[in-house]
């Protein structure tokens, strides 16, 4: 039987970016990284209410389609509680489709502070991380940035029981605890791009040779990110999806180079534009100024614990 939730009941969520694909592993391997959004949720008597502060408050839709809205619902629902009114109240850091997981994190954001609010009338009724993880990544179509916003730290990712879309999906992540050496420093393009479009570009076959490239890359990924950091290099290295994307990324495929170059492991966010650089030393000065005469915004990221509601 689904309970009603009382009014003036209150949470806030506390939600990270994330990173996915880190070079070779597409669609599987992410990261939860230390730019968040703050979703504030609070039972009222009726209607929906929602405002928007900070990135998209003016082109996102204010109302019951409203990504942040959509999760809520669902999270109420999948807890057996519901709402006779809402009020919703997103803070937004986190840029959008700049590959930095904005929409996994809107998701998380608003499955989580559903959560908050079923638990706070009954314990029993909370949600795993499992089952956040699923119905995050059900909105997602796949686990990556999503599993990384609610389980923190870095992730591998992966999808069971069927190839296609039906719902018999299941989708699971386990977490990997990151070497404490390791940081994120993120370069950020003022264009945005399309998740559609750059995967469009992507071919519907691969070499066996590339494929097990990949294969071996993300593997050492794994190790290095764990304990043997001075692997990051060789362990970002990919050819699945960034060759393929480097045309729609021209400023985004520079700057890769450049900083690989130095040395540097660094790889495409996600769907891109952004830059993921991960990095164990002081982020060098003159490519930091270089890149913010081209453009790109610099930012020293520490890596995120998952989502957090209070």
């Amino acid at each position: 039987m689904t309970k009603t939730l009382p009014i003036g009941l209150t949470v806030t969520a506390r939600v990270p970016a994330s990173s996915a694909n880190l070079g070779p592993g597409f669609d599987t391997l992410g990261l939860a990284l230390g730019l968040y959004d703050e979703i504030t949720v609070t039972t009222t008597a009726s209607g929906l209410t929602i405002s928007v502060e900070g990135e998209g408050a003016d082109d996102v839709p204010w109302g019951p389609s409203h990504l942040v809205v959509r999760a809520v619902e669902r999270g109420l629902e999948s807890a057996g509680v519901w709402a006779d009114g809402l009020d919703v109240v997103c803070r937004n850091v986190i840029p959008h489709s700049r590959g930095l997981g904005s929409s996994a994190s809107a998701v998380v954001g608003g499955l989580a502070a559903a959560n908050g609010l079923a638990s706070k009338v009954d314990g029993e009724l909370a949600l795993s991380l499992e089952q956040l993880v699923q119905l995050a990544s059900e909105f997602e179509g796949h686990p990556d940035n999503a599993a990384a916003s609610v389980l923190g730290g870095a992730v591998v990712s992966w999808t069971e029981s069927g190839v296609g879309d039906g719902e018999d999906r299941r989708y699971r992540a386990a977490r990997l605890d990151v070497d404490p050496g390791i940081k994120a420093v993120v370069l950020v393009p003022n264009e945005r791009s399309s998740t559609a479009h750059t995967r469009g570009l992507l071919p519907e076959f691969v070499p066996h040779r590339d494929a097990a490239f990949n294969v071996s890359r993300a593997a050492l990924a794994v190790v290095a990110l764990t304990g043997r950091p001075d692997l990051l290099l060789p362990a970002t290295a990919d050819l699945l999806h960034q060759p393929q994307r480097a045309p729609a990324l021209p400023l985004t495929t520079e700057w890769i180079a450049r900083l690989r170059g130095a040395g540097i492991a660094a790889a495409v966010s996600g769907a891109g534009p952004t830059v993921l650089a991960l990095i164990t030393e002081q982020f060098p000065d003159d490519l930091r100024a270089a890149a913010e005469v081209a453009g790109l915004q610099v930012l020293d990221l520490e890596l995120a614990e998952g989502v957090h509601v209070r």
